[in-house]
């Protein structure tokens, strides 16, 4: 069993569904509300677990109700969340998500997951040395995920950056980190001059870039690969490419290469969005293994 440590955000979903999104100064009746679990960082962290993955969480949530609950959820899915503190003067995260045809757009709110310290990640020291690879995302401080890969590059932990959502970072860091794992439009954003081949090959077998039912693309050095998504009629895509980078992180710690990991990553998120929900869909090993895709494609039942 694969140990992994992520760092990252823990937050509410309060999502609505609707036939339509308003337009500006518009109020529409939607057609279902529900409360989930969400949080990039927790969503890795769940998706890895369900995949049989031994997981660490490192986060910071409010003092509240929803980081009590939050707290819960995580012990549920067999998550270790010693590393995970509360703090009072900050309300836990939350994303305000709208569903319409199964696409969702997200306005996200960090709260007490801006309040991540390096004495946290420092105290955390000895599951992460213990760790075969360490996941962050970018709704993390990124002086934190500048100390945290950095702690992991010195020590020889492979690392997985998800930088999601988009902003600049630093060319230092992306060469320290093991994989890079945007999609396509944050990818536009990191790399404004360069086309996505010209990335690929500039950072192969670590860029990979995904890019929803147009599959996954890498250069492995020689060529460049794109690796087909599993056509499925999705209910929600909210959590999609958190499951796939869980899912990605569980199959390269067992030993699988880069294009079978990612296959392996693709097929969780293709299940995934089946259902509703960040977390709602997330499959297990088991459902993985037992889904009509595993049996006929992979032919390893």
């Amino acid at each position: 069993m694969s140990k992994l440590t992520v760092v990252g955000s823990l937050s509410t979903d309060f999502v609505v569904s609707a036939e339509k999104r308003p337009e500006v100064g518009e109020t529409i009746i939607g057609t279902d509300f529900k409360t989930t679990f969400g949080g990039k960082g927790a969503n890795q962290a769940i998706a890895a677990a369900r995949l049989g993955s031994q997981v660490t969480m490192i986060g910071t949530v409010g003092a509240d109700v929803f980081g009590q609950e939050i707290i819960v959820n995580l012990k549920n899915n067999r998550i270790d969340t010693t590393n995970v503190e509360s703090v009072t003067h900050l309300p836990s995260g939350s994303a305000h998500i709208t569903v319409v045809d199964g696409d969702n757009s997200i306005v996200y709110i960090p709260g007490a997951n801006n309040a991540v310290t390096e004495e946290q990640i420092v105290s955390a020291l000895n599951e992460i040395e213990e760790s075969d690879l360490v996941m962050v995302q970018n709704e993390t401080p990124l002086e934190i995920i500048n100390i945290l890969v950095e702690l992991c590059f010195q020590r020889g932990i492979k690392t997985i950056y998800n930088p999601a959502p988009a902003k600049p970072i630093p060319e230092e860091l992306i060469e320290k980190v093991t994989f890079l794992t945007p999609n396509e439009s944050e990818y536009n954003i990191l790399f404004p001059n360069l086309s996505l081949s010209e990335g690929m090959k500039k950072y192969p077998n670590k860029l990979i870039i995904t890019m929803g039912s147009k599959g996954v693309y890498f250069n492995n050095g020689s060529k460049e690969i794109q690796v087909p998504s599993y056509l499925v009629e999705p209910v929600d895509t909210t959590g999609a490419g958190d499951t796939f980078n869980g899912a990605f992180a569980v199959a390269s710690t067992a030993g699988l290469d880069i294009e079978t990991s990612i296959r392996f990553g693709n097929l969780a998120a293709a299940l995934s969005i089946q259902k509703f929900g960040a977390q709602g869909g997330m499959p297990t090993l088991d459902e993985l293994k037992g889904s009509d895709f595993y049996e006929k494609e992979w032919n390893l039942k």
